[in-house]
């Protein structure tokens, strides 16, 4: 089991990664589109607040996952469920999120796998 351990860290350390460039380019891409709002009030307050909340949202997510995958390479007890969470909130991201969320629920409920963050 600890090569899944692994390669569910390194996985999801490589989608947390390209989640923080995700939410710079669409901060970026929404700031950019908040200039052609033109005269409309309303539009200008929704794109802006899109702007904001959107890659925070992402943003925070994606932290979060990168803090749970390198502490669940070095088998950190609390990694294990931080993953947990991120994983099945990745699930929403069909389908490549959800074939990533199903392994990494998979491996890190096993039996073995609870054991392995036990010893450490």
């Amino acid at each position: 089991m600890k090569k899944h351990v692994t390669l569910v860290g390194s996985i999801q350390i490589g989608f947390s990664v390209l989640g923080l460039m995700a939410a710079v380019a669409v901060f970026v891409a929404l700031s950019f589109a908040n200039e052609f709002t033109g005269g409309d009030e309303t539009g200008h307050m929704v794109v802006g607040f899109l702007a904001i909340s959107l890659p925070i949202l992402i943003g925070f997510i994606s932290t979060v996952g990168l803090v749970g995958a390198i502490g669940l390479l070095v088998y950190k007890p609390w990694a294990r469920y931080l993953v947990i969470v991120v994983s099945a909130l990745g699930c929403v991201n069909i389908p490549i999120g959800t074939i990533k969320g199903v392994y990494a629920i998979w491996v890190l409920i096993q039996d073995e796998t609870i054991e392995l963050f036990r010893k450490q």
